[in-house]
């Protein structure tokens, strides 16, 4: 059990200001697993790029999905010192790499929760904090997708205040956390109560209208 709960991370995207990790010139060696807060996402992603094409490939046909704007990673080692690496793009029509800090914040969390999701070896138990951050509705849509994907494989917990992202899943795959007498108190939403509204409603809507509880 040590060596299992060795290998659970949790994953906090929420920095994408001009000093996050992810925006900055890295060290290309720093590539056997994602951080935890993507700081060695080009290493990383240069990584599968030259190891694991198919994932690598996966991970930029999500990123299009979101933003049709976005063409493919140019990931290669500084020519300047071969030791480092800096996470640059192009952009559909265009001839020019971009840097990190040409993307939107909502851009970037979506890159760096597909590279998470969409990676061939996962920890055995994946937790992430509130991925809907910042991102557009139908790219949480997608993360919902991805998130159900991934769980085939390793187990996955999230945390979310998402509508939209509650809307996108089933009752047995929502936990409500309440606080209860000074503790938390998680209960898994039972579906045959529910069954009268969810043909008309999301859960998230549900959720809204305080039928399933964890409100403030």
């Amino acid at each position: 059990m040590r060596d299992d709960f060795r290998s659970w991370r949790l994953y906090h995207f929420h920095d994408t200001g001009p000093s996050a990790g992810a925006k900055q010139t890295g060290e290309l060696a720093d590539n056997r697993f994602l951080r935890d807060d993507a700081s060695n996402l080009a290493a990383f992603l240069y990584q599968l790029q030259q190891t694991q094409k198919s994932n690598f490939d996966n991970i930029v046909g999500a990123v299009r999905m979101v933003a049709p704007f976005f063409e493919d990673f140019a990931l290669a080692p500084s020519k300047l010192n071969p030791d480092k690496i800096r996470l640059e793009w192009k952009e559909r029509g265009s001839d020019e790499y971009f840097n990190a800090s040409a993307l939107s914040d909502g851009t970037l969390r979506f890159i760096c929760l597909a590279t998470l999701l969409l990676q061939p070896s996962l920890p055995s138990a994946v937790l992430i904090d509130e991925p809907e951050l910042g991102l557009h509705p139908a790219a949480i849509t997608l993360h919902a997708e991805l998130l159900r994907s991934t769980s085939r494989r390793s187990q996955v917990i999230v945390s979310t205040q998402s509508v939209t992202l509650v809307n996108q899943l089933a009752p047995d795959e929502i936990v409500v956390v309440e606080h209860k007498d000074g503790t938390s108190s998680f209960q898994r939403l039972a579906e045959d109560q529910l069954k009268d509204w969810i043909g008309d409603y999301g859960l998230g809507e549900l959720w809204e209208k305080n039928l399933v509880g964890g409100r403030p």
